[in-house]
């Protein structure tokens, strides 16, 4: 298949189906005799690999890392763990964040909402005044 096809049926973009063989991630295909790429069904699921794997935010040279674990089906798997188990942190880091965002953002917006007699004009918000004296 070439890889406008390949690119439709892992639901990607052509550009990132290139971007990932400049990368190193999707070997380079087999070519047809007019220059076009030629995949097959092994490209397709290691791409759908990469793809599951970037919806779970896990970056590209982790995925290499997935890739190479597994390539070895007979090795111990402490490695994978290991990378699910930092992604996992990592996520749980970026909630914290998050949720400390929202925080400051509930906060800011209680400035407007507990200064009912200032008027609703931009000249008397408080969030606004909050926001310019840090």
């Amino acid at each position: 298949m070439q890889i406008s096809e390949l690119a439709r049926q892992a639901q990607t973009a052509v550009d990132t189906v290139r971007h990932y063989e400049k990368v190193g991630l999707l070997p380079a295909p087999a070519r047809l005799n007019n220059g076009y790429r030629n995949y097959g069904p092994s490209q397709l699921q290691r791409l759908r690999f990469i793809r599951r794997c970037r919806l779970l935010g896990i970056g590209l040279s982790d995925i290499a890392r997935l890739l190479n674990c597994a390539a070895q089906p007979q090795a111990d798997c402490g490695e994978v763990d290991r990378l699910i188990e930092s992604q996992i942190a990592m996520v749980r880091q970026r909630i914290d964040h998050l949720l400390a965002l929202e925080q400051q953002l509930r906060a800011l917006r209680q400035q407007c909402i507990s200064q009912p007699g200032r008027g609703r004009t931009v000249s008397a918000c408080g969030i606004l005044d909050d926001l310019r004296n840090p």
